[in-house]
């Protein structure tokens, strides 16, 4: 029989962390004269019961996790903390349904960026700023898990990432936790700079605010319906860019880098990797703005620069419909979709690592092909790769398209057409944000979508934050047997 308590000790502390979080948009609200306050109160006062609630009556738990324990909290954790994100939605002047509150609450705690919210330009700033709160919530909250908790459940080759010591728990976790505090310290400190250069770009203290967290979290989640091409500036064009990218390198490397290491991340293979494809695929689409749509050669490095990185790193911010922009395009930014940033960040997708060590097996079985009685051994970061992790990255390819075809599937039996839905499961598995048509694409949102759309896609999104396998095997006889 399996001890929940060490599960609900941890679910109540992380909610007693998010009713904190809701105080900021109650406090905003009230500054600002809006009624909207006071559900942010009260919301914040019923999540914090219950959290404090589940922390005393489960400490006797203490907080040791085996590995079912830890599978059956990550899951559980994000499904409730969404629960109890979704009640300022559902009860503010927006009125949304509940399956809509939930829906843009996992969209936000995911760092998704589909969102079913029209008129933001006019909406409440509490609604707005916790919105982006959330995002920055989830952000550094998958960061703390890629260095944490998925290394321990041997998921999806995560175990590359598994910190000396792993073996110990005795060890590991102390030094999980300074790791974890030094990185929630970076992450604060790039939110500030980004929120500054926002704000000396041109944008008011609340926008440069609510950007900046979803930007280094590569969230999406933006105060303006035309998102950042609301403001129209080459500069915060630029900072946006520079800012997505950033959230898309490894954090255990900027502490590195802090540390003295100042080469870490300019030496490691993973960010090698997903600059050059970056920089391949904005060459690429930035040559067919110029060439098929007639704008100027900087102009179309503008627009295909941006798009291309909140693209591919999962972010979902938009300055043009890019779903408008042809028959190359559309493809393009279809597969960047699936790609994501690097393992450590705060984007999603199959990450860079995954198809570092599909080549790196690829090539190793080619050579066994050309030299059968030869000695090849695959190499991630200058390192040997065991057969377990090619498998597990394989078995994630694997369950990753499976994941697809069915989410792609179900949406196309309730009546979707062909490009919303396998465009709507791609963005919702790889927690990027907006899909590709004129229903669900940068300029639509996923409001007109059946109800029953909509839970399949917050499904999606849940199992692409986490991995997959850590939400699929909760399904299987052998785990609840134990």
């Amino acid at each position: 029989m399996m001890d929940y308590r060490p599960i609900f000790l941890v679910i109540g502390i992380l909610l007693t962390a998010l009713s904190i979080g809701m105080i900021v948009p109650a406090t905003v609200d009230a500054f600002a004269g809006n009624p909207d306050w006071q559900v942010f109160a009260v919301s914040s006062g019923v999540t914090l019961f219950v959290g404090v609630a589940m922390t005393l009556t489960c400490r006797a738990g203490g907080l040791r996790l085996n590995v079912r324990q830890a599978f059956v909290m990550t899951t559980f954790s994000w499904m409730l903390l969404t629960v109890f994100a979704a009640l300022p939605f559902m009860f503010s002047e927006l009125n949304l349904s509940f399956t809509d509150a939930y829906f843009e609450a996992m969209s936000g705690i995911t760092t998704t960026g589909s969102t079913v919210i029209t008129g933001l330009d006019t909406a409440p700033p509490g609604i707005l700023l916790w919105r982006a709160l959330l995002q920055w919530l989830g952000g550094i909250g998958i960061i703390v898990m890629a260095i944490a908790v998925f290394p321990m459940l041997r998921v999806g080759g995560m175990q590359l990432f598994r910190m000396e010591s792993s073996e110990q728990t005795e060890k590991a976790l102390p030094r999980t936790a300074q790791i974890a505090s030094s990185i929630g310290v970076i992450y604060l400190v790039m939110t500030f700079l980004c929120a500054s250069a926002y704000w000396l770009a041109g944008m008011n203290g609340m926008e440069a605010v609510a950007h900046s967290m979803t930007t280094i979290a590569t969230g999406g989640f933006s105060t303006s319906d035309g998102s950042i091409g609301h403001f129209d500036s080459e500069l915060i064009d630029v900072i946006a860019t520079f800012g997505m990218i950033l959230g898309s390198l490894p954090f255990i490397l900027y502490l590195k880098t802090v540390q003295g290491s100042y080469t870490a991340i300019w030496n490691d293979s993973q960010v090698q990797w997903f600059i050059s494809i970056v920089g391949l695929a904005v060459l690429s689409v930035t040559f067919w703005l110029w060439l098929s749509g007639g704008l100027q050669p900087l102009q179309a490095l503008r627009y295909a620069s941006f798009n291309v990185v909140s693209v591919i790193s999962g972010t979902g911010y938009a300055t043009s419909d890019y779903s408008l922009w042809g028959s190359f395009a559309i493809p393009v930014f279809f597969f960047i979709m699936f790609i994501g940033g690097c393992a450590g960040s705060t984007t999603c997708g199959i990450k860079i690592f995954r198809f570092q060590v599909l080549y790196a097996a690829a090539r190793t079985q080619i050579h066994h092909l050309l030299q059968p009685h030869g000695v090849f051994i695959p190499y991630y970061n200058r390192r040997p790769i065991s057969d377990e992790i090619i498998v597990s990255v394989l078995s994630f390819f694997f369950v990753f398209g499976i994941s697809f075809a069915l989410l792609a599937m179900g949406l196309g039996m309730l009546g979707l057409d062909y490009l919303t839905a396998i465009s709507s499961a791609a963005t919702a598995i790889s927690n990027v944000g907006p899909a590709l048509g004129p229903l669900v694409g940068p300029a639509g949102t996923f409001q007109p979508l059946p109800d029953a759309a909509k839970w399949l896609l917050t499904g999606g999104m849940l199992l692409g934050r986490l991995e997959l396998f850590t939400v699929i095997v909760l399904f299987t006889r052998s785990f609840w047997r134990g």
